[in-house]
């Protein structure tokens, strides 16, 4: 069957006013085949809208369709940003990439805890994973089928070491075709010039942001990765809390590790981190936080002026 084909179909006997939709793996070819033929589109996160289906006796599929046709017919719905084709194929490989790396460390970790049950021990941390460390491994792997009762483990561990070596040819795959699209998108190279951004982390915030007109402000920005203080108001009480959290998961993480690396290489983060600091080791996660949602606000700067950091105007303003 062809979904696309079958939807248009459907949008050609019904002939709609306005199409909505849920944000899910069908958002993209739906919004652009709507768009293409010419049909008024708006793809919503329920998740803004939360309350609408709290504490309902009963959910189904037609009554979630109701109450976005209604709350859209009020004017209530947020329509979440839809990138390009292009851009949802380069923003789905960056998190393919995060995936296999996930995927290689509990296989380590599933490596790590059959010696231990055995009472073996192996070289920590990376050592492990040298060629070295792989040649100590390898000498207690055996096919399955020849293991007994006693060594079922060494077949375990065959099938393990197999599926790491398969994980790391499919991530080194990954990495290059993306090095290679790297290599020519200014955008990324934009990023990397500042001082403690990689270029897979550059990447990550390149496909997540994608369009850097779409936000107003730096608010705006931090915002959608999550980065802003929850704020809970009422009366003459007014307190902010943690993180909202909202917003990609891996950008956010991408965010934080490269604002505890920049700490090492860059003056301003450096800088940025001890004024919030203020020396105290209970603030420590704040003052990170809040040198990663600076970090994206300059990251998201930076793309809208297609300039290259600056080490002399960041030194000079804290924004």
């Amino acid at each position: 069957k062809s979904f696309p084909c079958e939807f248009k179909s459907l949008l050609e006997q019904s002939n709609p006013e306005q199409v909505v939709i849920e944000a899910c793996t069908l958002t993209g070819w739906v919004h652009d085949l709507c768009v293409e033929n010419g049909y008024k589109v708006i793809v919503a996160n329920p998740n803004q809208e939360a309350w609408c289906w709290k504490h309902v006796k009963r959910k189904t599929d037609k009554d979630d369709a109701l109450k976005l046709t209604k709350l859209a017919a009020l004017g209530q719905i947020v329509p979440v940003y839809v990138p390009c084709a292009e851009s949802r194929q380069y923003r789905q490989l960056v998190k393919y990439r995060k995936r296999l790396v996930g995927r290689t460390t509990q296989v380590q970790n599933t490596i790590r805890a059959l010696f231990n049950q055995q009472g073996i021990a192996i070289p920590i941390g990376m050592r492990a994973w040298t060629i070295a460390g792989l040649e100590q491994l390898g000498k207690y792997r055996k096919p399955l089928a020849q293991c007994d009762g006693l060594s079922l483990w060494q077949g375990q561990l065959d099938l393990e070491l197999t599926a790491l070596d398969r994980l790391w040819e499919e991530l080194h795959t990954v990495d290059t075709q993306l090095t290679q699209i790297a290599k020519q998108d200014t955008r990324v190279q934009i990023l990397e010039s500042i001082p403690g951004v990689g270029r897979k982390t550059a990447e990550v915030v390149v496909a997540f942001i994608d369009d850097p007109k779409r936000f107003h402000n730096a608010r705006q920005v931090s915002a959608y990765a999550g980065l802003v203080p929850r704020q809970h108001q009422s009366g003459e009480t007014n307190r902010m809390g943690k993180i909202t959290r909202r917003g990609p998961r891996l950008l956010r993480s991408a965010l934080v590790e490269a604002a505890w690396a920049m700490l090492r290489y860059n003056p301003w983060a450096a800088e940025l981190y001890k004024r919030i600091c203020g020396g105290q080791k209970t603030r420590k996660k704040q003052a990170i936080i809040a040198v990663a949602r600076k970090l994206l606000v300059r990251c998201w700067a930076l793309l809208r002026k297609q300039e290259k950091w600056n080490p002399d105007i960041a030194l000079t303003a804290f924004t």
